[in-house]
């Protein structure tokens, strides 16, 4: 499998027209149990212009081991970096698209606290749809571009960064339910997770209005 390197063509592009550009991506949209994520980082013109971290990629093509190297590094280059979360119990009472728009928001916010004004920019949101909007609010530009984390550096960057710090929480969470093997799944549906729900029923950290084939009885 060829793997392509996140460039800074776009950045470099939106930034001769804005002072600042902001990338959000997720992470933990398609888990089972625990918060999702939101990264959000921002670079300006001079940013652009320095080297791609060493190793950055989308945080799905990046090796575990090496993940938390390669965060550090990407925070490291952007100008700020933030995540955005939002709970199970979100999830559960608004629905996973608002819940990404709610963390976006937090995380945003989370750079107007350190000095920067996110509607002075515009946003690279990781996907095909604008969840930051309805939650956030009409006053920032956001550009939805597919595949943004594989192809921006920037977006990358909040990919990764996400990444390690939904991975964190996961592993804290599993010392108190290891039976659900967390600290491995990170939340997901994988076989030993379901086997688990089969078997000790949800916790409180679970999506309780989700559900997976062949346990339809236990959400």
């Amino acid at each position: 499998m060829v793997v392509t390197e996140p460039r800074l063509t776009l950045e470099r592009r939106l930034l001769r027209e804005h002072p600042l550009l902001i990338a959000c991506d997720e992470v933990g949209r398609g888990a089972l149990a625990g918060p999702v994520a939101v990264g959000v980082v921002a670079i300006d013109a001079a940013r652009s212009r320095k080297r791609v971290p060493q190793g950055l990629r989308d945080s799905k093509l990046v090796p575990e081991s090496r993940r938390a190297g390669v965060a550090e590094r990407a925070a490291a280059w952007v100008s700020v970096s933030a995540v955005g979360w939002a709970s199970p119990q979100e999830i559960d009472e608004i629905g996973i698209m608002r819940a990404l728009g709610l963390a976006a928001s937090r995380g945003l916010q989370q750079l107007s606290a350190a000095g920067f004004t996110p509607e002075e920019g515009i946003v690279v949101l990781d996907g095909n749809h604008d969840y930051i909007t309805p939650v956030h609010g009409d006053a920032l530009t956001v550009r939805p571009v597919i595949k943004a984390d594989r192809d921006c550096a920037s977006a990358a960057a909040a990919s990764v960064i996400a990444k390690v710090a939904r991975d964190a929480r996961m592993i804290e969470l599993h010392d108190a339910e290891p039976h659900y093997n967390w600290a491995r799944n990170k939340g997901y549906a994988s076989l030993d997770h379901r086997e688990a729900i089969l078997r000790h029923g949800i916790s409180a950290h679970h999506r309780a209005s989700w559900s997976f084939i062949g346990s339809p009885t236990l959400f």
